[in-house]
């Protein structure tokens, strides 16, 4: 009998840990990553798009971010969209390409970017501690499983479990370690 409870666990464990990881691209390092970028959306023509569907983005030097657009007609959005999103970094324009200058990270918010990743780290472990819960309640719920078997299913999801907040854990660990390095 093959455990569907575990391929379910597993499937949005994996879920969780990919979105914990996507968080964690946007957490600043001091050095220039196009995925910092990630999320902004540019008003191209009356539609909202990714800055990275309209424009190349690419590094010089480790520490600025080069965005340019496909379209020059649209320098003016792409600046306006960084401007207005949560990364507070300038915006230099010199009508065909934009540089974003990445500063270095002084030693206080190297501490407080390690803290968000250690509040970003426990609030995936409960997201994967809530899909153990609901998979573990299903198990409870369904009556044809006999009670041997289900104690086998609830011992494989918590061992599911233990590797999917061991693997948040270590991603934490790499990141902080990153943010650190000078």
């Amino acid at each position: 009998m093959d455990n569907l409870f575990l391929e379910i666990a597993d499937e949005k464990m994996e879920g969780a840990i990919k979105a914990f990881e996507a968080g964690l691209a946007k957490v600043r390092t001091g050095r220039a990553n196009p995925t910092m970028l990630d999320g902004i959306m540019v008003d191209y023509y009356g539609s909202p798009t990714p800055l990275n569907q309209i424009a190349s983005i690419s590094i010089q030097e480790g520490k600025t971010l080069v965005i340019k657009p496909f379209d020059r007609n649209s320098v003016k959005d792409c600046e306006r969209a960084i401007n207005v999103s949560d990364l507070g970094l300038p915006v230099q324009n010199n009508g065909d390409v934009l540089r974003v200058t990445v500063p270095a990270l002084t030693e206080e918010t190297r501490k407080g970017f390690c803290k968000d990743v250690d509040k970003m780290a426990e609030e995936g472990k409960i997201h994967i501690r809530n899909i153990r819960r609901e998979v573990n309640e299903d198990i409870k719920k369904d009556k044809t499983i006999p009670e041997d078997i289900s104690k086998s299913y609830l011992d494989d999801i918590q061992e599911a479990t233990d590797k999917a907040i061991e693997k948040i854990e270590e991603l934490a660990k790499a990141k902080q370690k990153e943010i650190m390095t000078l």
